[in-house]
């Protein structure tokens, strides 16, 4: 087998192996102090929502919590019902949008009413039946509940390095910019990785502190291993969803495919290299097909 081929199934595996569990999505954009961090909050808010409905199989498993609407309540309200409808081997995308602050001891996030601390959401995070959770923190003082929240299978991402960065941050804007243009998709495959989009938003936040010649006061990271498992976006024919009942049932065998996909990659330990490579061929095989059919069919006049 040629180093070719291995480099291009190992790199199309990354890229599907969530994509075949269901995908819910939370995003909550908290307190902006003043009308215009207010209205930043909600349309960033709502473009990734936007990125992350396309992303699901189902506009429901997508939350946004906005304005008086993102209370500590009604975010612990939401998840619980949520996590209802999730099992181990779905996915989960957080979101938050707004003020952090941090004492030295305690993180919190600034929403209406009681602030959301640190430990409520993480113990939040925990209880989310969801294995695979992608958990983007885009506040200020971020960076000190990294190593809180950090667990198996969870990527954190914090719009700065620690607790001590309190001044409001740029990330979330290019994050938004990641989700809903091309501008992220490195290898043109119209799926936006959470490792693309952090990449393209950690750049675009360099460059603005550059161009505006100031001293950068947040520095971005991201923790967790295979960040390129989790889709952040889906742009042209790559997305799910339609309102042709034909190409959603095409969506849906490529889930099922998607999922056959993960299954070859749990499978891996126990399969010679030739084997497993072999075997992951056979099911992108059926994956370009079906996508063949999908694009034609979107071709199509309505």
């Amino acid at each position: 087998m040629s180093v070719a081929r291995l480099a291009l199934a190992a790199g199309m595996l990354m890229t599907c192996s969530v994509a075949g569990a269901a995908q819910y999505a939370i995003i909550v954009a908290g307190l902006g102090g003043v009308e215009q961090y207010e209205q930043r909050f909600r349309e960033q808010a709502e473009t990734i929502a936007q990125a992350a409905r396309k992303s699901s199989e189902d506009a429901a498993n997508v939350v946004v919590l906005t304005g008086n609407d993102a209370r500590r309540d009604a975010l612990r309200r939401e998840m619980l019902e949520l996590g209802k409808r999730m099992n181990e081997n779905d996915a989960v995308t957080i979101v938050l949008i707004g003020h952090g602050s941090f004492d030295g001891d305690q993180y919190r996030f600034n929403v209406p009413g009681p602030d959301l601390t640190g430990g409520e959401l993480g113990r939040m995070f925990d209880q989310l039946p969801a294995r695979q959770q992608l958990i983007v923190n885009t506040s200020s003082a971020s960076g000190a509940v990294v190593e809180q929240w950090r667990r198996p299978q969870r990527v954190i991402v914090a719009a700065t390095k620690s607790g001590g960065e309190r001044t409001a941050t740029r990330f979330a804007q290019h994050w938004a910019q990641a989700v809903s243009t091309d501008a992220a998709d490195v290898n043109k495959d119209d799926i936006v990785t959470a490792a693309e989009a952090f990449e393209y938003a950690n750049r675009e936040v360099v460059a603005a502190f550059k161009a505006d010649v100031a001293l950068a006061t947040e520095h971005a990271r991201m923790e967790g291993e295979q960040t390129e498992r989790f889709a952040v976006a889906r742009l042209g024919t790559a997305g799910i969803g339609s309102s042709d009942p034909e190409v959603n049932a095409l969506f849906a065998q490529r889930g099922t495919i998607e999922r056959d996909l993960d299954a070859v990659k749990q499978r891996k330990p126990s399969l010679s290299e030739d084997e497993y490579y072999d075997t992951l061929e056979g099911v992108l095989v059926k994956l370009a097909l079906l996508q063949r059919q999908i694009d034609a069919k979107q071709a199509m006049p309505q």
